[in-house]
């Protein structure tokens, strides 16, 4: 059964909105149309969600290259594939070993629940193989039409989730996406132009957008 969500203004100081619940698409979808999204701490725990306050974006009108990705891409020693193989880039962002962490949040409910909104067009990946086609990094997350979110990456090959992300970026513009929801200003998106706004921005912002698209008339 979908869950309805309070109002993410009465979030904690950490930005908890919610405990419970499910992964199911229309849950999802409640979820990420009120700027809230799930974030497991433990495995076979109840699920939390969250509405950071400040919340990070990324403006497609304000993405930075810098010079050194500029070389890397002119180098063309990569290929980026659009929604091609979203179940191996979904298992690698949950077995890449990351810096200060021992366990991964993304879990069999994430995985299960954002599978099933990818069949439905309502998840999108980003692919970067090498000149062997090896599949060396990736970035996932969901499209309800003009909102998009950015959910996990990974990268087994120096700069090339920042290649992803470029490219998606790029993408995106094209088809006249405002921005991407980052949740948090990480060192890697804050280096392509993200930054953080109020909470309420966000969630004004997102009025605006155009929640029915699908992925394909995102991506095509």
């Amino acid at each position: 059964m979908a869950y309805n969500f309070p109002d993410p203004n009465s979030a904690s100081e950490e930005g908890l909105v919610a405990i419970g619940g499910e992964l199911d698409t229309q849950t999802l979808f409640n979820a990420y149309s009120n700027g809230i999204f799930p974030w497991p701490m433990e495995t076979n725990q109840p699920l939390l969600w969250f509405s950071l306050d400040p919340r990070g974006v990324l403006y497609c009108e304000d993405l930075h290259i810098s010079k050194s990705m500029q070389k890397l891409i002119k180098k063309k020693n990569y290929k980026v594939v659009f929604n091609n193989n979203f179940e191996a880039v979904l298992d690698k962002c949950a077995h890449i070993k990351r810096k200060g962490q021992s366990d991964t949040w993304i879990d069999d409910r994430i995985k299960k629940g954002y599978t099933q909104l990818f069949k439905q067009k309502n998840a999108y990946c980003v692919e970067v193989y090498n000149d062997q086609y090896k599949l060396v990094a990736g970035v996932y997350g969901v499209c309800f039409g003009e909102l998009i979110s950015g959910e996990s990456m990974f990268h087994e090959e120096d700069n090339t989730s920042k290649l992803a992300l470029i490219k998606l970026i790029q993408v995106l513009k094209s088809s006249n996406i405002k921005f991407i929801d980052t949740q948090m200003v990480t060192s890697v998106v804050s280096s392509l132009g993200a930054i953080e706004i109020k909470r309420e921005d966000f969630l004004e912002e997102i009025k605006s957008l155009d929640l029915n698209k699908n992925r394909d008339q995102i991506f095509n």
